[in-house]
């Protein structure tokens, strides 16, 4: 099991259920937590392949872009000032605004963003939102496909076609099994299993070493740049920060994560059953902890979410949340249901 527990005073108070998949890049299951065949929406983890098209269309060059602009086209930011200027930036480039995203405005996810964007008295825009680089980077390639940019959130443009299509490449499923839905940003989300999801970023990490010049960009720019990626207190950020580049990690709402050893070519994705972000972090430091893929002893910046603990309205310590210690379970192929 990969539950993650709560307790006060010494007794378990609460418990979220986790399912999880680790497989490696040739689809072999190496382990599971509950059903690591459970179905769910894929959320913002699915936001490297969705930018994939671009790349290996050589969109980038086209544009001018680099690292900085493929990190945020992957990012789920904090909306902080370095991600609202850049996605400003990246629209135009093209010709665009902000108007011209499809996705709301919504309050800065890290505190940093939210606390400078107060004080600045500045209104709260599209350019916010923690999508707005993918979103940018989508109106990019409907540009340079000659396609309209009005309507490029919808599953029936091209832009989101070829999204599709990469997914379900990598993901090892044909593109008809994969479920549609729309996301928190306005795009199309995919529902798949996790053991598929873990599989994709497995492949990602060992075609990022053995060739592929698209998949080795989208990962070096999100580990060389993983303040985009995140913010300056986004986990994720801390996370890769932490591996020193060599774990490349995805946030997804309502409780999805996925995630590779880059060097090993090993991919995992998990799902908090109830969504609880407060259980999603803990379970994904436990899974890389399991693979020795953390920095011994971990650090500062990491030690808040590999145990977490629990106070009451004084400041004490009353409790923790922790992940219960039974080890994950042996499975055989990623195909086998």
């Amino acid at each position: 099991m990969l539950d993650v527990v709560i307790t006060r005073g010494g007794t378990v108070e609460s418990r979220h259920r986790v399912h999880a998949a680790v497989v490696d890049a040739n689809g072999m299951l190496l382990e599971g937590a509950r059903n690591p065949h459970t179905e769910t929406w894929w959320r913002s983890c699915a936001k490297p392949f969705q930018v994939m098209p671009l790349v290996r269309s050589g969109g980038l060059e086209r544009l001018g872009w680099g690292v900085s602009q493929l990190a945020l086209a992957c990012a789920s930011h904090g909306g902080e000032p370095e991600h609202v200027a850049l996605a400003e930036s990246m629209l135009a480039g093209i010709g665009l605004e902000e108007g011209d995203l499809a996705c709301g405005a919504h309050e800065p996810l890290s505190a940093r963003g939210a606390r400078l964007l107060r004080e600045s008295g500045d209104r709260l825009t599209r350019l916010h939102n923690n999508c707005s680089g993918k979103h940018a980077a989508m109106l990019a390639r409907a540009a340079l496909l000659d396609e309209p940019t009005s309507g490029y959130e919808h599953a029936s443009h091209a832009v989101q076609r070829a999204a599709l299509d990469t997914v379900a490449v990598w993901a090892g499923m044909p593109p008809e099994q994969i479920g549609l839905a729309v996301d928190g940003c306005g795009v199309p989300v995919f529902s798949l299993p996790l053991a598929n999801m873990a599989l994709s970023y497995a492949r990602l990490a060992h075609a990022s070493t053995h060739g592929d010049e698209p998949s080795r960009r989208i990962l070096q720019a999100m580990t060389s740049q993983p303040f985009l990626v995140g913010g300056s207190d986004r986990f994720d950020t801390r996370l890769m920060e932490a591996t020193g580049g060599n774990v490349v990690c995805k946030v997804g709402a309502e409780g999805v994560h996925t995630f590779a050893i880059i060097d090993r070519g090993i991919g995992f994705a998990l799902k908090v059953e109830d969504g609880s972000q407060r259980a999603q972090f803990v379970a994904v430091l436990a899974m890389l902890a399991e693979y020795d893929a953390l920095p011994s002893p971990v650090p500062e910046s990491l030690r808040d979410a590999a145990v977490r603990v629990v106070r009451n309205t004084r400041g004490e310590q009353v409790g923790e949340v922790f992940v219960s210690t039974a080890p994950l379970g042996a499975y055989g192929r990623a195909s086998e249901r």
